[in-house]
């Protein structure tokens, strides 16, 4: 095995080659590969090394430079776009948030993203076995080791379980075995047994499975170990077993036990664990001197952010109207079952037909807030407009206006007020906030400004303020199921 080199990168930040050789201790002939492979699964974006792109906090579309990798050198910069795990061979990428700008606990940062992430994908239930597409793809150990080692702490070892025949035992009584071959004494018409057949279920601890379940998951545990992985992903080491792959036979003979194994199971869980141990077994060839290119984690942080927030501060936009607590009476306008995703009004199309008429076409898709919020402040119902920014703003007297939503961003913020207007009126509703919410390393909240435009505020539109949420503290809410009241924004 190949000594591991393990390190922190920040997503967003501008690297040059140099900095990527110095961190990961790069051979020259080797920067290409490595470089090479990030590029193709996503990882890694390049743009044009200058003073504008070195101050940038965020990367767009057209900030990214094609250029080919053999030629590259440091005139060009590179961006991770990723938060989370990756594996290149055996250098360990731990790509952190581009929010978190302090490296005094990155330990501990990236320990709550992995299980932020790990929660926001947790309904997916899919094992991602290969990155990339068809004809760009790699074996992801990665995924497969986590799932392997959180499937053995969530059910434990796979298990064969026999059923024995006892006499006397403390088992279910077998009545029809113990009637037709016991022995019995009849007294007044009624018969009395001296022994009982009880049948009693026992794990078979020399089952083949289950001693190559307990090799498998102790190898796992062993290489993030040796990767520096075990507590980031908080992970207890696990050590069941002594015995090695060979020791079970070849490759090829562990397969088709496997596969032997498999068509005779029906357990749901049984046959997910089969087909991964067998995609684990099948590639381990290629593993023993490599880990490949593995993955952890996703190229869209932003929509994990959206996601926290919205559970975070009880998000109303799919809950039917009539259970959101509006008086009752005020009910007239809309049907009890109405989302309030569907008060806002869709786009209309109209058509010319050959004869001069007008016909009508009404889209599916309209405007999408992050997230409302009904609730009653002080006695008032308060309708809360939030939207959940991942960006690195920074709005000071003393510095420029850098990392800033763009223009869209505001202009819908402000449209999503206008189109509640009616249900707004309906409701008797004249408490209305609107926020832009951005994550901070930062330990409280950070009233950070307002963005207006006169042209939308004259509308009587209210103006959207921004805060900065303290990332760690939302991410526990987030992760213990708790929710924020939209108070403590301090609207």
């Amino acid at each position: 095995m190949m000594d591991v080199i393990s390190e922190f990168v920040r997503e967003q930040k501008r690297y040059t080659k140099s900095d990527l050789r110095r961190i990961f201790k790069l051979p020259a002939d080797y920067a290409y590969v490595f470089i090479k492979e990030l590029k193709a699964f996503g990882v890694l974006k390049a743009v044009k090394n200058d003073s504008a792109q070195r101050d940038m906090s965020d990367l767009v579309d057209e900030d990214i430079h094609v250029v080919d990798v053999e030629t590259e050198n440091d005139d060009n910069l590179y961006v991770f776009v990723y938060v989370g795990i990756v594996t290149v061979n055996n250098r360990i990428i731990k790509c952190y948030p581009k929010y978190v700008l302090s490296e005094t606990d990155l330990l501990g940062e990236m320990k709550q993203v992995i299980k932020v992430i790990s929660r926001y994908g947790s309904k997916e239930q899919i094992i991602n076995l290969y990155n990339g597409d068809v004809e760009n793809s790699q074996f992801n150990i990665l995924a497969v080791i986590l799932f392997l080692i959180r499937d053995f702490y969530e059910s434990g070892v796979y298990n064969n379980s026999e059923d024995i025949i006892e006499d006397n035992g403390e088992g279910e009584i077998i009545w029809d075995k113990t009637i037709n071959e016991g022995f019995s004494i009849i007294n007044n018409n009624r018969p009395y047994y001296m022994d009982l057949y009880t049948r009693k279920t026992v794990d078979d601890d020399f089952d083949f499975f289950k001693r190559i379940h307990e090799c498998v998951l102790t190898k796992c545990s062993k290489l993030l170990e040796e990767s520096d992985l075990l507590d980031i992903f908080d992970i207890a080491a696990i050590e069941l077993s002594e015995a090695v792959l060979d020791d079970f036979g070849d490759i090829d003979y562990i397969l088709y036990r496997l596969q032997a194994e498999l068509s005779i199971q029906f357990n749901t869980r049984k046959q997910i664990l089969l087909k991964t141990l067998y995609a684990y077994i099948a590639n381990s060839r290629i593993l023993e001197d490599s880990y490949g290119l593995s993955m952890y984690g996703t190229n869209s942080f932003n929509l994990v952010w959206e996601k926290v927030c919205s559970e975070v501060f009880s998000n109303k936009l799919n809950t039917p109207i009539g259970q959101i607590g509006l008086p009752d009476h005020l009910h007239n306008a809309y049907e009890p079952h109405t989302r309030l995703i569907d008060v806002i009004e869709k786009p209309k199309w109209s058509g010319i037909r050959e004869d001069g008429s007008i016909f009508d076409k009404e889209v599916k898709d309209t405007l999408i807030p992050d997230i409302i919020n009904i609730s009653q402040q002080e006695g008032i119902c308060q309708f809360t407009i939030l939207d959940a920014k991942y960006y690195n703003i920074q709005l000071a007297e003393e510095k420029q206006l850098r990392g800033q939503p763009g223009v869209g961003d505001v202009t819908k913020q402000y449209l999503y007020q206008l189109a509640y207007k009616d249900f707004l009126s309906n409701y008797q509703i004249t408490e209305v906030k609107n926020c832009f919410l951005l994550p901070t390393q930062s330990s409280e909240i950070v009233k950070t400004g307002v963005v207006s435009m006169n042209i939308l505020s004259s509308l009587e539109l209210e103006n959207i303020q921004i805060r900065q949420l303290p990332a760690r503290v939302i991410y526990d809410y987030y992760l213990t199921g708790r929710t924020m009241d939209v108070s403590d924004l301090q609207l």
